[in-house]
């Protein structure tokens, strides 16, 4: 029987070179960029091209909006150098016209609490490069995600996923071996499990996270 594929990480919401150097050091195969105000994460253009200065080529920068509007796509690309875009709260024909005319790969976050809120992943089939399922917020919440919650990750199993994924939301450096093995997730996601406060990464912790992820 073929071995499985390694799993692969991407540390959400980086904001200083120390945070980004432990992540890359580590082996996260991504590092996600915050543009969205609302959230402690969220980055000017001048603090993202600074740490996309960091980040060596193996590594793949992924910027994430919530809805974003063509103007701040262009400026975030060019300034950050992205490779691939996350969206939050972006209709399937909104995320297809920006994948066509931006060129990079797009994520589209799933918002799921129950099992009914997984039958959205199929329309993002051929809009989208991959799916990132998370765990949905509160509606009065102010953020989409970032939060610490998460879903239960049973619902994952048996699913027909209808493109590459990944699992996001609630994980950290004590859950994430788990979560692998109850969804059989090969790519993860995490924010606010290696943050010592709201919006502030601990090296220790990117560490311990990727560390866990390595012996997956």
């Amino acid at each position: 029987m073929a071995s499985l594929m390694p799993v692969t990480a991407k540390i959400c919401g980086l904001s200083t070179p120390d945070t980004l150097d432990a992540a890359v050091r580590h082996g996260a195969a991504q590092v996600g960029f915050v543009f969205f105000p609302p959230s402690p994460r969220s980055l000017t253009f001048d603090q993202a091209a600074g740490l996309a200065g960091r980040v060596p080529s193996h590594v793949r920068k992924v910027g994430v909006f919530v809805d974003p509007e063509d103007g701040l796509l262009d400026a975030t690309i060019a300034a950050a150098r992205l490779d691939a875009v996350q969206l939050h709260k972006t209709a399937p024909d909104r995320v297809a016209a920006i994948r066509a005319r931006t060129g990079r790969e797009v994520w589209a976050a799933v918002a799921v609490k129950t099992s009914a809120d997984l039958s959205v992943a199929a329309s993002f089939a051929g809009a989208a490069d991959r799916i990132l399922y998370d765990a949905k917020t509160p509606d009065s919440a102010a953020l989409p995600g970032g939060m610490g919650l998460r879903f239960d990750w049973t619902l994952l199993q048996g699913h027909a996923h209808p493109l590459p994924w990944a699992l996001s939301g609630g994980l950290d450096p004590a859950n994430v071996a788990e979560a692998i093995r109850v969804t059989g997730a090969r790519a993860v996601d995490v924010s606010s499990g290696v943050e010592s406060a709201p919006g502030v990464k601990d090296v220790a912790k990117i560490a311990a996270f990727l560390q866990a992820v390595a012996q997956c």
